[in-house]
């Protein structure tokens, strides 16, 4: 079984919230399929594509780096990133675990299929904010956030767009749908 789900900002990538005073918003408040597992995540301030599987061989083709398969994010940034950063991006960045692996990087339009966000993100009248386009092939702990900071255009929004060949087209943030498995 596969899951195309499109998380919302503020909810957990996990289907439980134990231990805590106040339970926050996770998977389970969406989706009602026991036995499937999110394949990666996602962090609970970014949106965007998820998805779940119990397929163990599937979450290990779609999570591990060695097989490469390319994660597209819209990232909204403060500030309208210059060629020297955009180019930084595309070849990997310096960070505290490491250089990251070569992404692609473009600036791009705020896409015409987005949706608002709740809590709208904080506006600026002296900063212009941007968008660009990022694809990544390797998944460390809040990495687009750490890139874009990294050279000089911290993210605002993030939204997770495309994993391999699925994509959000069509799902509203909430929503799921089960997939045939055929790759």
């Amino acid at each position: 079984m596969l899951i195309r789900f499109n998380k919302p900002f503020d909810v957990l990538p996990q289907f439980t919230d134990r231990g805590t005073q106040t339970p926050r918003r996770t998977l389970s408040d969406f989706i009602d399929c026991p036995g499937v597992y999110p394949a990666g995540r996602l962090d609970r301030d970014s949106e965007g594509l998820m998805l779940l599987t119990d397929n163990g061989r599937l979450q290990t083709r779609i999570t591990d780096p060695a097989h490469k398969m390319a994660k597209i994010y819209w990232v909204q940034v403060d500030g309208i990133p210059d060629r020297a950063a955009l180019t930084a991006l595309q070849n990997g960045v310096d960070l505290k675990d490491g250089r990251t692996r070569p992404a692609g990087a473009e600036p791009m339009d705020e896409p015409a299929t987005l949706w608002p966000r709740t809590p709208p993100i904080r506006a600026r009248k002296t900063v212009p904010d941007s968008w660009i386009r990022l694809t990544l092939r390797e998944g460390r702990n809040r990495q687009v956030r750490r890139m874009t900071a990294a050279v000089g255009y911290p993210t605002l929004r993030l939204i997770r767009w495309q994993i391999g060949d699925w994509t959000l087209d069509g799902l509203a943030p909430g929503a799921w749908e089960t997939l045939p498995v055929t790759r």
